[in-house]
């Protein structure tokens, strides 16, 4: 196991945790249940356990250029709906056919597959509300940046590309295309959105922090890759060896591990070098960074 996240990076990430989890609490306790299972299996792709790092990054970006936490609560949610919707999915049996996510039963196993496809269609719809909820004045921008990235030329095309490599034998670049919309594109979002809500979206400050987001993103694809091979299932709270078993294209794979962490290391360097522009007040994105690779799960 490795060192944890450094002592000032550890606070903030209890800070934004507990207001992200506030905000997706409120969602449900604001109004009685539909359909109490759909709502039962909701809540257990959203609320219990997960790392919470988009919304950090939603929290930290928007910091980092003048923007205060209320601002950022709905767009840090929002990501956070949308990445709960996704893994859902990507556990189905038509997708991954995962039984374990976050240390407890996905939930198709928890409940069942069509209730499973229909919590994550609903956390996506209810992602949207909150985001078009805020009435910000830059709204049009935060709404096509979500959608973008979660849709056919971000996240959902990543997963196609997921599903057509398997068995197959791509490049590295070939890789990297498919986990800059897999994974990728939330994460840039989530900087976006943070950026977006304190600046207009030519500021060159938002322009260095979408280029930070695309290294730290396939950074943590590629450690991700790396833990498949390195970790265990209690630690990771999935299965491990997991790629290898459904014979999926990774990092190691390609590159061999030591090859796959030094390639980690050199974008989390490129990341840390883009966030120049924007001075001491990034100090605690760089150090989310070199957490993206040293993390154990």
């Amino acid at each position: 196991m490795v060192a944890p996240p450094a002592a000032g990076l550890a606070r903030l990430r209890d800070t934004s945790n507990t207001r992200v989890d506030a905000t997706l609490g409120a969602l449900f306790d604001a109004r009685p249940a539909t359909e109490p299972r759909l709502e039962a299996a909701m809540r257990h792709g959203l609320l219990v356990g997960g790392k919470r790092l988009r919304p950090l990054l939603v929290y930290l970006s928007g910091r980092a250029l003048g923007a205060g936490d209320d601002e950022l609560d709905a767009p840090a949610a929002a990501i956070e709906l949308i990445h709960a919707y996704s893994l859902i999915h990507d556990d189905l049996p038509a997708m991954d056919d995962d039984d374990l996510r976050r240390g407890q039963p996905t939930v198709h196993k928890a409940f069942d597959e069509a209730t499973a496809i229909l919590a994550g269609d609903a956390l996506q719809a209810l992602a949207f509300e909150v985001l078009a909820s805020t009435g910000h004045p830059r709204l049009g921008g935060l709404v096509t940046t979500l959608a973008s990235a979660a849709g056919r030329d971000g996240m959902v095309a990543g997963q196609a590309l997921d599903l057509a490599a398997v068995g197959g034998h791509p490049n590295v670049e070939a890789l990297a295309h498919m986990h800059a919309h897999k994974t990728g594109a939330l994460i840039v979002a989530a900087v976006r959105l943070g950026g977006l809500i304190a600046v207009d979206e030519h500021d060159p400050r938002l322009q260095a922090l979408i280029r930070y987001a695309r290294a730290i993103g396939l950074a943590f694809q590629i450690h991700d890759d790396v833990l498949d091979v390195t970790g265990d299932t209690a630690t990771l709270g999935k299965t491990s060896g997991a790629d290898a078993a459904r014979a999926k294209p990774t990092y190691p794979g390609l590159l061999g591990l030591e090859g796959a962490q030094h390639k980690a290391q050199t974008l989390i360097d490129e990341a840390i070098a883009a966030l120049a522009p924007l001075g001491t007040n990034a100090q605690p994105l760089a150090d989310l960074a070199h957490y993206m690779i040293e993390r154990d799960y």
